[in-house]
């Protein structure tokens, strides 16, 4: 008990530095606010971090640009942690400040090489540097290492490793051509659909080029009342290490959509709407069907033209499709004359009007499917399958789905380093039961837990 005590002494006492102020930082907030942890909340304009900081206990707004060095080891040496929500690419930045100042430090990103490169100067400095602690990656680590840390226990073995996640809008809304919203840059979820992927099948090494993604794209069932598809999602192939499952023999993580999505984007990707070479077509305001017919090269701006241009340059399964993805491309937008957002090229000019079309309204919500699939040899030669599956809605007048998933953890695995419980030093990610044991039972004191099943 007295050790408890301590415990939430020492971690009410503590400050924290929040970097970042996008759709993640309210939930973790609020939760630190609730633990009585100091917060100071950094963004590059102060007017975001007033706004994100605003009836928050503990909490104090305050303009920082981390590509000042000076100014971010002043305002790190001041706290104990620093929560580091900015785009992954600042991160090495922010723990080189924080071993300048032996503070520890807190990302849901996974770990790149450059933040890899700091692990020797974090343990020299004393520090814990937590990382890919998020959703996708965070809770899928926790789940994963849980079922694989079982499995070896009975003596049994993995075949088959295949863990989908996917952040989406809820059924209900989901009423438009791509089966998406977007709650995020649109450019980020585009550009993902150009990454190549790489696997491991039946033992044995297959690698997707970027274009040739969606032709992946597989139906996925999960539960009944879903029409999921399926698509690996760059590279699986460390996780035969990183998992401890040198016996895996196929190992597959990827991301899920509603089926109609992987068709509609790789009509996309065939009439070159995810370039970025810039192109004259795309720097000044035009009619969409005047913009479509330049950029296709179509003899005219007639719609049966335009058809036959998009078809010269793609391929449709049946005319079912066809007519489908065309009713998209209209529902767009792109064969009326409706002005383009000139963006100087294809992908971003098309960013423009998706995020105008495509955006959560009012009373809408969001939704997070996550599960593994587990196919094992047991000791005695049988095989079984499990699952380990979340699903979280999003709360229209409350956070999103996606936002409490993300945040909820940063702030649970902050407050778990604060108090000692994580005590690991240098660069960390989830992956043995030391540290995701505290952050799993934690975690469904907010009724965020993956539900296991033998199937």
């Amino acid at each position: 008990m007295a050790s408890v005590i301590q415990s939430v002494l020492r971690t009410s006492s503590s400050k924290v530095l929040l970097l970042g102020s996008g759709f993640v930082a309210k939930p973790c907030l609020d939760i630190l606010a609730e633990s009585g942890i100091h917060t100071t909340v950094a963004c590059r304009t102060l007017e975001s971090a007033k706004k994100l900081s605003e009836g928050v206990k503990h909490a104090t707004p305050i303009s920082l640009d981390v590509s000042d060095a000076a100014s971010l080891e002043a305002e790190t040496a001041k706290v104990d942690l620093v929560i580091s929500l900015i785009p992954y690419t600042h991160h090495a930045t922010v723990i080189k400040a924080a071993i300048k100042c032996k503070k520890h430090v807190v990302t849901t990103s996974y770990v790149s090489p450059a933040m890899q490169e700091l692990d020797a100067a974090c343990k020299e400095a004393g520090i814990t540097v937590m990382n890919e602690i998020g959703l996708d990656p965070g809770i899928d680590h926790l789940y994963a290492v849980k079922m694989i840390d079982e499995i070896h226990a009975k003596g049994a073995k993995l075949i088959s490793f295949l863990s989908y996640c996917g952040g989406l809008p809820a059924p209900e809304n989901s009423g438009n051509p791509l089966g998406y919203k977007f709650s995020w840059s649109s450019r980020g979820v585009l550009l993902a659909l150009r990454n190549a992927a790489r696997f491991w099948k039946d033992g044995k090494i297959i690698d997707v080029p970027g274009p040739e993604l969606m032709s992946v794209a597989k139906p996925y069932y999960i539960y009944p009342g879903y029409a999921f598809v399926a698509y690996p999602n760059r590279d699986s192939s460390p996780y035969k290490e990183r998992y401890h499952i040198p016996e895996a023999q196929t190992i597959v993580r990827g991301t899920l959509r509603y089926q109609g999505f992987p068709e509609f984007v790789r009509t996309l990707v065939d009439i070159d709407f995810l370039s970025e070479e810039h192109s004259e077509t795309f720097k000044r305001t035009m009619p969409w069907r005047t913009a479509l017919a330049k950029h296709l090269g179509s003899t005219s701006e007639k719609e049966e033209d335009l058809v036959w241009a998009i078809s010269s340059k793609t391929k449709f399964a049946d005319t079912a499709e066809k007519e489908r993805i065309i009713a998209g491309l209209k529902w767009l937008g792109l064969f009326s004359d409706a002005p383009t957002t000139p963006r100087e090229n294809p992908l971003d000019t098309l960013c423009a009007t998706l995020e105008e079309k495509m955006q959560y309204a009012e009373g809408e919500r969001d939704m997070v499917m996550l599960q593994h699939r587990f196919e094992i040899e047991l000791a005695d030669g049988t095989r079984e399958t499990r699952t380990s599956t979340l699903v979280e809605y999003g709360d229209p007048k409350g956070y999103t789905a996606m936002a409490r998933l993300v945040g909820v953890p940063a702030a649970v695995a902050t407050k778990l380093v604060l108090d000692g419980t994580i005590a690991d030093k240098g660069v960390l990610a989830p992956m043995e039961a030391k540290i995701n044991q505290p952050l799993i039972d934690e975690l469904k004191k907010y009724n965020i837990e993956c539900i296991e099943e033998l199937v």
